[in-house]
């Protein structure tokens, strides 16, 4: 260093200034100088305060939840299925053997997995996804799914198909947004499209479960052969199951191996 730019930097020092540096003086990031610990601490203290300015409220009683849907209270209360079901279609049983109506019309899917009972709060939150068009919840419900399935053994993902006039005026499709997370944490392909809905069915709603059945008739066509596959299919809701067996019969008869249904939630029928 001159012994001009010396005194200069002196003068700045004395006046209370910071000095100036010339460009070689200045740290990089591969010098072992401090900044590289300075700028990650820096990082961290962003991320922090980003944290915060993100949290929001739980869903469902208001309280903070940090960065999740809902709080861990709420989260916790939300009513599970009985462990004693039936295996096929996840209804009640009293030792989990599978139920009468299963054994009087087995369904063309072999198994059931539902992480919640379809009633209240659960039953509001499903509607606030799929009508209100609250994405996030898929993916929260979806998260729950992939925990629910990780032993499933499995080639593919089908989500239910909905017809495409129904899937314009919703917008998106709940099976598949269900999907995306149990795709992504099983490693398993989503196939969107050979399977598809051909028949704009009314609404299942408010039909009876005979007439859910009659209604969805030949809803479905596949136009892949599944021969030998491992499916699981995916919805938000298993109320009879006529949607979800039907679907099933139209992958059998194309071949599928095996079928499991992994749903959100589970109404419970009325018994026989």
């Amino acid at each position: 260093m001159s012994k001009t730019y010396r005194k200069k930097e002196n003068k700045q020092e004395a006046d209370g200034h910071e000095p100036v540096r010339r460009d070689s003086e200045w740290p990089i990031l591969t010098q072992k100088t401090g900044l590289k610990t300075r700028l990650i601490g820096l990082a961290r203290q962003l991320k922090r305060g980003m944290g915060r300015l993100l949290e929001q409220d739980c869903l469902l009683c208001a309280a903070n939840s940090a960065d999740s849907l809902l709080c861990g209270d709420c989260a916790a209360e939300l009513r599970r299925l009985d462990e004693m079901r039936c295996p096929r279609c996840a209804v009640p049983t009293s030792f989990g053997e599978i139920c009468g109506r299963c054994l009087a019309k087995p369904p063309h899917y072999d198994a059931t997995l539902a992480a919640y009972h379809y009633d209240f709060p659960v039953d509001k939150l499903v509607q606030s996804f799929k009508y209100g068009h609250r994405l996030a919840l898929g993916a929260y419900f979806g998260r729950q799914l992939a925990a629910l399935g990780r032993n499933i053994v499995a080639d593919i993902i089908i989500p239910l198909p909905l017809h495409p006039l129904r899937l314009r005026k919703r917008g998106f499709n709940q099976a598949l947004e269900l999907a995306r997370p149990v795709g992504a944490a099983l490693g398993l392909p989503i196939d969107m499209t050979s399977c598809t809905r051909t028949r704009n069915t009314p609404a299942q709603a408010h039909l009876d479960w005979r007439d859910r059945v009659k209604n969805i008739r030949g809803a479905f066509h596949c136009s892949t052969d599944c021969t030998g596959k491992r499916v699981i299919l995916v919805d938000d809701v298993m109320t009879s199951g006529a949607s979800l067996d039907e679907c099933a019969r139209t992958l059998k008869l194309h071949g599928a191996a095996e079928i499991t249904l992994l749903v959100v939630a589970r109404a419970i029928p009325k018994p026989m």
